[in-house]
């Protein structure tokens, strides 16, 4: 099988999260959500419901446990009660709406093109050859019918990679003994995003000095929550090994279908990034290697 290096795997990724994270943050999709009677306004109602709703009507600790970065009590906010206001089958009826009228406002006549087909047939083939075994998210997405535009072909099976991407994550996190708390912690401690932007994640002040504490026992972080060389190297060989995790539909796909997808897909995300829909800073860390 092809040799995808580990650097071109994480391009890919960060090629596509904004094509998947468009459906968070785009006027369509909280236009969409507030139809479904979801309060709009703040995100968490809809992303919640959005991300879930392939997992079917499940329970927060079903939610809590593939989200893994939340808190338990941020999902209880909000997980079961996505369910009272619309089932999740409609949340994902009202998904592809909301991804199909953003895109058309983001990308235009060209949503309609050879270039979106032939990359909606390349990701599709990628997110096909994803083994799912242990990845729960990826799977629940997997499961559901493709649609039949190619530009939302394109999206899901976006959100098949990215959500198979992060299913491996979790599995790294876990390897390597980093609970949520902890991983978020020793993310903020290499320097991924600023501690504030991963308040999002619902965890008190006191869980985060717990999980502080925690890992400057293991010698991780120190008394002002920077990393130490060995946290580094921690969180350098989580990145390496959800990088490897990651790689198999790459490989799958093969050497010269990937550099075809990167160019294909590098106006769309300029176009994305172009339109300021997204956060420049985000718990994901992009941009921070």
């Amino acid at each position: 099988m092809t040799h995808i290096p580990d650097a071109k795997v994480r391009q890919l990724w960060h090629l596509l999260e904004p094509l998947h994270a468009v459906l968070y943050y785009a006027p369509e999709a909280f236009e969409e959500a507030a139809a479904l009677g979801y309060d709009v306004e703040e995100r968490w109602p809809s992303y919640f419901a959005w991300r879930a709703a392939p997992l079917g009507a499940a329970g927060p600790r079903r939610v809590a446990s593939a989200f893994y970065s939340f808190s338990p009590a941020k999902v209880a906010e909000h997980v079961p009660a996505a369910w009272a206001v619309a089932a999740p089958r409609e949340v994902l009826a009202a998904r592809l709406r909301a991804v199909d009228r953003a895109y058309r406002t983001l990308f235009g006549d060209a949503v309609d093109g050879p270039d979106v087909a032939r990359a909606a047939d390349l990701a599709r083939r990628a997110a096909e050859a994803a083994h799912l075994e242990g990845r729960p998210l990826a799977a629940a997405n997997a499961e559901l019918p493709w649609p039949d535009a190619p530009h939302l072909v394109l999206w899901q099976a976006a959100t098949v990679l990215r959500e198979h991407r992060g299913d491996g994550h979790v599995a790294a996190l876990l390897t390597a003994g980093l609970g949520p708390a902890e991983s978020l912690v020793s993310f903020a401690a290499i320097g991924a995003a600023p501690v504030e932007t991963f308040a999002s994640r619902g965890w008190t002040r006191a869980e985060w000095d717990a999980a502080h504490q925690l890992l400057a026992g293991e010698g991780l972080v120190d008394e002002d929550g920077i990393a130490t060389d060995a946290g580094r190297a921690l969180r350098a060989e989580v990145e390496a090994r959800t990088d490897r995790l990651a790689a198999g539909p790459w490989r799958a796909l093969g050497t010269d279908a990937v550099g075809e997808f990167s160019d294909l897909i590098g106006e769309l995300w300029v176009a994305v990034l172009g339109s300021g829909l997204l956060p420049s800073v985000t718990t994901l860390g992009i941009g921070k290697g």
